[in-house]
C-alpha cells in the first residue's frame, strides 16, 4: 500500500513482509496488506488490496524481506481497467486504412478477425483499329496503346488489379469483350469510343446493352466526353480516346470511384499549394485541368504551366495538375493554387 512506503528514501528505507509474487498471465489470489508488498512483473494483474507499484530500480529483495528506497504515490504504475480499450469504445471507424500499429490495437481487444473492403478488381478495354499493343512490331497508320498501359499503372500504383485488353472497332467485338469482363470484375473501363463519331462505337453498344447510363459529356476539359453508367450492377466508366482527356477523366471521376469501392474516404488525389508562375487562361462553359511543373524557391512551390507540342511529353513531365473553375476566365501570375499532385503520392 502506498501510505506503507510514503516516507520511505534512499537514507530511510522501509522494509516490508514479502507475500508472494505475480508472474505476467498469473491467475493466482493474492492479497496486499498493511506492511507487506507482493513482488509483481511487468504485465501481471494488480494484487486485491495494492494501490501502487514501486519500480524495480528503487526496491530489493533477500528472499524474505523487501527494501522499499523511495516511495510511490497511489496509482503510481498502475494502468487501470480499460486505459486502453473501455467496453463500446470505438476503436477503428468504418473506412479507415488498417496500419500494423492499428492491427495491433484490434487485437488488443480481442479481435480476430475484421470485415474489410478488398481491392477492386478492373478489366480495361481499349477500342480502335489503329490501337497496336505495346511490344508489337510498329505499324504505320497504328499507334501503341499508352492509354491502356497509362491506366493501368495507375491502377497498379494503387494496389488495384487490371485486366487489359484490345479489341477492334467493331460493335460484336465490343459487345463481347464487355460482356466477359463485367462479370469477372468489380468495374469496367473502356478507352476510346465515348464520342460521337461514325466510329465512336462504345456508347452505341452500351446503349444497345441497355445499360443504366448515368451521364455522358460533363464539363471538363479535357476529358468531358466521359459516360458513366451501370450493367448489371458494376459500375462502367467510358473514357474518351484522346490522351490527355483520357487521364483527365481517369484522374477526375474514375480513380476517385476505384478509391469508393475500396472503402476510402478521401477519394482525391493529394494536393499542395502553390504560386502560379505565369497566368492561365480558362473557359466560362467548363473547368478546364491544366498539366505543369512545380518548383521551390524561398520555401515557396510555383507552379509552371507546361506547353510542350507533345500531349504525351507534357502528360509524362508533369508534376500536377491545377483547375480553372468553370466560369472562371484567368488565374493570374502571383496568385495562390491548388495544386493535384501527380508525384510523390502515397498508394
Amino acid at each position: 500500500k502506498s501510505y506503507d512506503i510514503e516516507q520511505a528514501s534512499l537514507a530511510s528505507p522501509v522494509y516490508l513482509k514479502h507475500a508472494g509474487s505475480l508472474m505476467a498471465g498469473s491467475s493466482g489470489q493474492i492479497a496486499v496488506t498493511h506492511g507487506h508488498a507482493v513482488k509483481i512483473m511487468s504485465g501481471a494483474r494488480i494484487p486485491d488490496g495494492a494501490d501502487a507499484v514501486l519500480a524495480g530500480e528503487f526496491a530489493s529483495y533477500d528472499g524474505v524481506v523487501i527494501k522499499a528506497l523511495n516511495n510511490a504515490a497511489p496509482g503510481k504504475n498502475i494502468l487501470p481497467k480499460g486505459t486502453d480499450i473501455k467496453k463500446g469504445e470505438l476503436i477503428i471507424e468504418r473506412g479507415m486504412k488498417l496500419r500494423p500499429h492499428q492491427v495491433g490495437l484490434v487485437a488488443a481487444a480481442g479481435y480476430s478477425s475484421l470485415r474489410v473492403y478488398k481491392k477492386p478488381s478492373v478489366a480495361i478495354i481499349a477500342t480502335g483499329n489503329e490501337v497496336l499493343a505495346v511490344g508489337m512490331p510498329f505499324q504505320h497508320g497504328k499507334i501503341f496503346a499508352s492509354n491502356l498501359v497509362t491506366i493501368s499503372a495507375w491502377c497498379s500504383f494503387y494496389g488495384i488489379a487490371a485486366n487489359t485488353l484490345i479489341v477492334k472497332d467493331e460493335e460484336e467485338a465490343i459487345r463481347e469483350a464487355i460482356l466477359h469482363y463485367v462479370d469477372k470484375s468489380d468495374c469496367l473501363i473502356t478507352s476510346g469510343g465515348a464520342w460521337t463519331g461514325e466510329r465512336d462505337l462504345t456508347i452505341r453498344v452500351m446503349d444497345g446493352l441497355r445499360w443504366n447510363k448515368l451521364y455522358h459529356r460533363v464539363r471538363i476539359g479535357p476529358g468531358k466526353a466521359i459516360a458513366f453508367g451501370h450493367l448489371g450492377s458494376k459500375p462502367v466508366f467510358c473514357l474518351p480516346g484522346g490522351p490527355p482527356s483520357n487521364q483527365i477523366a481517369f484522374l477526375q471521376l474514375t480513380l476517385p470511384a476505384l478509391s469508393f469501392l475500396e472503402g476510402n474516404r478521401d477519394l482525391s488525389l493529394p494536393t499542395c499549394n502553390a504560386v502560379l508562375a505565369e497566368t492561365l487562361r480558362g473557359q466560362k462553359d467548363w473547368s478546364q485541368f491544366v498539366f505543369g511543373r512545380l518548383s521551390s524557391s524561398n520555401n515557396c512551390s510555383f507552379f509552371y504551366p507546361l506547353k510542350t507540342a507533345s500531349r504525351l511529353q507534357t502528360m509524362a513531365k508533369a508534376d500536377g495538375l491545377v483547375c480553372i473553375p468553370e466560369g472562371k476566365e484567368y488565374l493570374m501570375e502571383g496568385e495562390h493554387v491548388n495544386v493535384q499532385l501527380l508525384v510523390s503520392v502515397q498508394g
